[in-house]
């Protein structure tokens, strides 16, 4: 088991799951936080990188293409410090970090996992009851209603009509952009019958189905929250852990991004000589598989060497 605890949070490797725990410290940011413990399979990983800073550096866990409901409600826009995948490193870790790399990536190897996109998500949407926004009102999600409550910042427009509430099963689409510069951003909720034309939807600031954002806090980015929430229920969406194919042996390209820079062995059981028959069979079964990936040029002859003796450890 791998384990890296820093101020920004603890990350646990065990060989099959990477479990992430945000910091509680004041500089955490608020995102990471409401979102709480995170398990992210290795099936769910399209690789993991340390990159070294000045004073320290800092863990990437890089997910499959919607693996994760709450980048893929984010679709881009977040800030680096409100990704839950990323963890600041401090310089008396590097070595916990760079150590933490290996073995995932080792995992990565050994299991094949591919790195392309997934048909579903593998991880769940944030728990509910979630709440979260800023701007001009709060949105709320149970699981089965949503909720937007307005502030005094409102305009007239929306106040006058009181809080607004509606089903889950009404939504067709769900949109978060945060702040941008002197643009506001929104949380929107889209309503109506799948596949049909919508009318245009007014400016957020008018509309009583979207929160007007202004980035004036860090706060506002918990709305993301509430949307990869209703993303995970909307009609059409497959349920968290039911993407199917996400154990397909990688292929030659993927295998590039997998290479790890050594390879943990796994060791037989007590009192076993030799492998089974069939895994010896798997095993040779590799070796020509790397040495083919290392012929083509897609590993490196440090990464072929690596994979190589892991292996070969396993005979």
């Amino acid at each position: 088991m791998a384990e890296i605890i820093q101020r920004d949070g603890t990350w646990t490797f065990d060989g099959e799951a990477v479990r992430i725990v945000p910091g509680r410290e004041k500089g955490v940011h608020p995102l990471r936080q409401e979102l709480g413990e995170r398990v992210v399979p290795l099936h769910a990983l399209a690789g993991i990188a340390f990159e070294p800073r000045r004073k320290g550096g800092v863990l990437h866990l890089r997910l499959r293409d919607g693996a994760c409901p709450v980048l893929r409600a984010a679709n881009g826009r977040l800030k680096d410090s409100a990704d839950p995948y990323r963890l600041a490193v401090e310089k008396d870790r590097v070595g916990v970090a760079e150590y933490f790399v290996d073995e995932v990536r080792n995992a990565l190897l050994v299991e094949q996992v591919p790195s392309g996109p997934t048909d579903g998500f593998l991880l769940p949407g944030p728990a509910v009851p979630v709440a979260g926004g800023g701007g001009d009102g709060t949105a709320s999600f149970d699981g089965e209603i949503i909720r937007l409550t307005w502030n005094w910042k409102a305009k007239e427009a929306k106040s006058s009509g009181g809080p607004v509430a509606f089903p889950v099963s009404e939504v067709t689409e769900v949109h978060w952009i945060p702040a941008i510069g002197l643009e506001n951003g929104h949380l929107r909720f889209v309503r109506g019958t799948p596949g049909m034309s919508a009318a245009p939807a007014p400016a957020a600031e008018y509309d009583p189905y979207a929160l007007d954002l202004w980035g004036l806090s860090k706060k506002e980015y918990t709305a993301a929250l509430v949307a990869a929430a209703v993303l995970v229920r909307l009609p059409g969406e497959p349920e968290s852990g039911t993407a199917t194919g996400s154990h397909t042996p990688a292929d030659a390209r993927t295998a590039k991004t997998l290479a790890p820079s050594t390879t943990q062995a796994t060791s037989p059981a007590p009192g076993a000589d030799t492998p089974p028959a069939d895994d010896h069979d798997v095993l040779l079964r590799r070796l020509r598989e790397l040495g083919e990936l290392h012929r083509t040029g897609v590993l490196t002859d440090d990464e072929f060497s690596a994979a190589k003796q892991a292996v070969l450890k396993r005979l």
